[in-house]
Formats: C-alpha cells, structure tokens, sequence
C-alpha cells in the first residue's frame, strides 16, 4: 500500500469538510447564487476554512487505531473514551443520533450497545480511514466497520453504507486508482442490506449508460441536494468516486456542488479521492487555505505518518501510539467556530434567495 494514501484521506477529508461547510444545508440552487459555481474556494471566514465533526470523527479514528489495533473491540472502547471527550468540547455540528449515542457512552452503556436506531451519516464519514489502514488486512476491515458503526447508528443500512464506504477507500488505497467492473462486484458481493444493494444496482445501470453525477443524482430525487439519509449519501458519494476518483478536485467539486450535506459528502469523497491519489493530488490552495488548529495540517501529516508506520510494514509492531493533541485548545476552538456558523445562519436569512 501506498504510504502517501493515509495522509491522502486525512487531508481529503479536512479539506473536503472545509470547502463544503458553508455550504451545508443550502439547495444546490441556493449555495450556487450566495458562493459559485467551481472552481471553489475556501469561504467560511475571510477566505479560509475550518473543518466540522467530519474531521474530528477521521482524527478519532485514527488515535483508536494507534492507540488499539489488536482488536475491534478494544479498538471500540478507545474510540469510545474519544467521542465522550469530543462531546465535552461542546462540538458545533453534531448529529442528533451521534450526541445521543454519545450521552449513552457517557451514562455507561457499553461501545456495542450505545448506538441509537438510525440511518444517518455518522459511520459513513468514520470509514474511509478504516479502509485505508486495513486495506491490507481484509479478513478485519468488516469487524472495525462494524464496532464503529454500532458505538452510534444501530441500524443496519448505516452499517451497511459505511462498509462500503470502506471498500471503495481499501480499492482506492491498494490500486493507486479506480476499477470500476471490479469494484461493483465487490459491493456486490459484500453488501446485502436490500435498500443499499437496489441502490447499488441503480449506480450500476447509471455507470454502464454514463450519465454524470448531478444525473444520478437527480435520478435519486436529489437534484436541489444530498440529505444526510445513508442511503442517499452513500450511493452519490461511491458513484462520484467511480467516475472521477483519480482526480480529486473535480470529484470534491462535483459532489460539493450539488448542496445539501455538502460537508460530508465532500469530506467522505475527499477521502476516497485522496485515498486513491494521494495526498499530493490536493490543490496547494486547498491545503494552505485552512485555519485549523490545534488539529492543523502539519499535526495531521504527523498523524498520518504514525499510521503508516503501524499499518504500512514490519514496523508495526514498534510503532508508536496516539499522538498528542493540545486538548485545552478545543473548547475555545469550538465556541469560536460555533459563532461562526452562527453567523453564516444569519445570513442566510438574506439575499440572494
């Protein structure tokens, strides 16, 4: 595996994530007249970006898997103690089966009976990293999936859409590229929830006559946006890849461009994008345009070089655990992001409509 494709997700994600945010909950019409069309750019506070829970869920991950990769159920447990120390941050963005689930970590329930009955986004937007790290170890990618998903959305399509979420990261990470006839058996063959395998069959027939991802899209009763239903998110963002997943702007372009969700459908194709090509297909700009911190770039290469070192070779066995985060620096972090989004709610309220 290459080792540029864990640094290639992590930063897919983040800049995926911050290009679609301002964007998020806006018609593909509406988000259109109030920020463009592509080529885009970074618009959430003077011309910069942040990322939103997207991120911070791939950060987690990653820890849980330096700090407990032997198993996945301790893997979930770690992943666990992490989410209930994310909701004490006060995270602006969090999704309402996800704080649920996190407030029955908190109250004792245990990482595979906390998850609330829900077909949401959350799962989805934690695999691609999950496929990446064990796009080499296949026999355990579905078990990780699985503890992941069930800590917050007990229901089998959002399990069922994360994994192949993962897949296509694993297909992307092994092949430097996308093989799309190979890829579809594969969902094929490992998926059997009955709405996401009709979902796949329509993304089949999509890609055997061509059609462009507004097309599907559209085609899926989502031409004004991508809802945070799995079952629309997941099928846009696996066939967005399908069709443009060796080039990553476009792929985040289209799939941000299409409104709704917008910050995890560009954070889950930025990571498989980035999977897929690398960390160095990124724009420069893209990358240089964000304003994270204490979660920034140059702390995010750091973490994706500790997870190559864990899954890339020999050296797993020595290599070293979670990395440090300065965590006091999140709570204010987050109130000053939250007023931000407040901000861009308010000005919603104005025209263009």
């Amino acid at each position: 595996m290459r080792q540029d494709a864990i640094l290639g997700a992590l930063l897919g994600t983040v800049v995926g994530d911050a290009l679609g945010l301002p964007r998020e909950g806006l018609s593909r019409r509406r988000a259109l007249r109030m920020f463009g069309g592509a080529p885009l750019h970074h618009r959430f506070f003077l011309g910069r970006g942040v990322g939103s829970d997207d991120t911070e869920h791939a950060c987690m991950v990653a820890q849980a898997l330096l700090a407990a990769s032997d198993a996945p159920e301790h893997f979930a447990r770690n992943l666990a103690w992490r989410m209930r120390g994310w909701l004490l941050g006060l995270p602006a963005g969090i999704g309402w089966a996800t704080l649920r689930a996190t407030v029955r970590l908190w109250l004792g329930f245990p990482p595979d009976r906390s998850g609330v009955v829900s077909a949401g986004n959350g799962p989805a937007m934690r695999a691609p990293l999950l496929g990446v790290c064990l796009a080499e170890q296949p026999e355990r990618l579905e078990a990780f999936v699985q503890a992941s998903s069930r800590m917050t959305h007990r229901d089998a399509r959002a399990e069922q859409g994360a994994l192949a979420v993962a897949l296509a990261a694993a297909h992307g990470a092994r092949r430097g590229g996308v093989d799309a006839e190979e890829m579809l058996r594969e969902w094929e063959a490992r998926i059997d929830e009955p709405t996401l395998r009709e979902s796949l069959a329509r993304l089949r027939a999509a890609w055997e006559r061509g059609a462009g991802v507004p097309e599907f899209a559209a085609e899926l009763g989502l031409a004004e946006g991508v809802s945070g239903y799995v079952m629309h998110t997941v099928p846009v963002v696996l066939y967005t890849w399908l069709r443009h997943g060796t080039d990553f702007q476009r792929a985040v372009e289209e799939v941000i461009l299409l409104g709704g969700d917008s910050d995890t459908t560009g954070a889950i194709v930025g990571a498989l994008a980035g999977a897929t090509t690398g960390a160095g297909a990124i724009p420069p700009r893209w990358l240089e345009g964000l304003a994270e911190w204490p979660r920034s770039v140059g702390w995010l290469r750091r973490l994706g070089a500790r997870l190559a070192a864990r899954f890339s070779g020999p050296g797993a066995l020595v290599a070293p655990g979670a990395l440090p985060l300065f965590w006091p620096a999140l709570l204010p972090r987050n109130l000053l992001v939250l007023g931000l989004v407040l901000g861009h709610g308010f000005r919603r309220l104005l025209p263009p409509y």
